[in-house]
């Protein structure tokens, strides 16, 4: 499937972590095909009811939702998100079934501790995208 054929997935994040943050920014300028969107958790944009995913659920996992409604979760979301940013070697690797649950697992501590790890390095890979790094 080329990638103009994909259907546009939303991506939730947290948008008081930085490393988030330069994530979904690094996402965003790759966003030439317009197929992602993104919606901070922690605004008056996420509606858990529509997403069927509490706000503690998204925080605790990867969560990205298609526009057709469906709701996908943990390395999945990242493969997704990187085919649809033009980084298919990037989607190739989050793809793979035999590596899921350590990227799953690698996800969840990361996910746990997102806040003091982003105190760390956040800032400077927001700088690395071109954001302001010193939030």
């Amino acid at each position: 499937m080329k990638t103009a054929d994909l259907p546009k997935l939303t991506l939730f994040f947290d948008g008081k972590c930085p490393l988030c943050q330069a994530e979904i920014m690094f996402l965003s300028r790759r966003n030439q095909a317009g197929l992602l969107a993104f919606v901070d958790i922690n605004s008056d944009l996420y509606d858990e009811r529509a997403v069927g995913v509490s706000c503690a659920q998204a925080l605790a996992e990867m969560v990205g939702q298609f526009e057709s409604g469906l709701v996908i979760k943990g390395p999945t979301v990242f493969g997704e998100a990187y085919r649809r940013a033009g980084l298919p070697r990037l989607a190739w690797v989050m793809s793979r079934k035999t590596l899921a649950p350590l990227l799953a697992l690698a996800y969840r501590l990361f996910a746990k501790h997102r806040h003091r790890i982003s105190k760390l390095i956040g800032p400077m890979a927001l700088r690395l995208v071109g954001g302001k790094g010193g939030q």
